[in-house]
């Protein structure tokens, strides 16, 4: 069986995904170094080595190459809660999904770019990356119930486990910073965690 037959990206999608993840490091590099109104997409587009065309080939702007980290990950959780059983409650899965994603590696991306997006003008794109996790839990929690599904239920459900990811998050930095060390990260894992384990237990402790 050849690669293309069992599923393998083929290389031309590795090659757009590897120009899409320079990019973004691109940007996240630039954003370490100085503030986010002190560069520009063309500088971006020489630190990852391309054109500004093909910059926005990928990216409408550098705020959303930035909270692409975000969006990678949560596409990764949602990578997982789809592979859990139909039959198995929503916030079980979104625990054993959050106990299983994410590298050290993505994690601390994650980290990383909720430090540096504290400025209303990037933390309009990571909102964004946040509700499009929301619209795509959404769509899989009403595929998952089939005609049985409760709007409403499933709506207010998918909010409330987004957002206390995000404020699991927001906790995250008010106490570690730019700190981003095993340990920190361990925290950030287990923030994520007990978030949806207090939807769980309904704020009963």
């Amino acid at each position: 069986m050849t690669p293309l037959e069992d599923g393998a990206p083929s290389r031309r999608e590795l090659n757009k995904a590897a120009t899409r993840e320079a990019i973004a490091n691109a940007a996240l590099a630039l954003l370490r170094a100085r503030d986010i109104g002190d560069f520009t997409v063309d500088d971006v587009a020489t630190a990852a080595g391309v054109s500004r065309r093909t910059f926005f080939n990928y990216f409408p702007s550098v705020e959303a190459a930035i909270a692409s980290f975000t969006e990678n990950y949560l596409d990764l959780l949602l990578a997982e809660l789809v592979g859990r059983p139909a039959d198995e409650p929503v916030l079980e899965s979104a625990q054993y999904a959050l106990e299983a994603v994410g590298s050290p590696h993505d994690l601390a991306m994650l980290a990383q770019t909720c430090g540096l997006t504290q400025s209303p003008q990037l933390a309009r794109f990571q909102l964004e990356a946040w509700d499009k996790c929301s619209t795509k839990i959404t769509a899989m929690a009403m595929d998952r119930f089939g005609a049985q599904a409760d709007e409403l239920y499933i709506h207010t459900l998918v909010g409330a486990v987004v957002g206390g990811c995000r404020a699991a998050v927001e906790v995250w930095h008010r106490r570690h910073g730019a700190d981003t060390s095993p340990r920190s990260l361990d925290d950030l894992r287990q923030l994520l965690i007990d978030a949806v384990g207090h939807l769980r237990r309904g704020f009963d402790s």
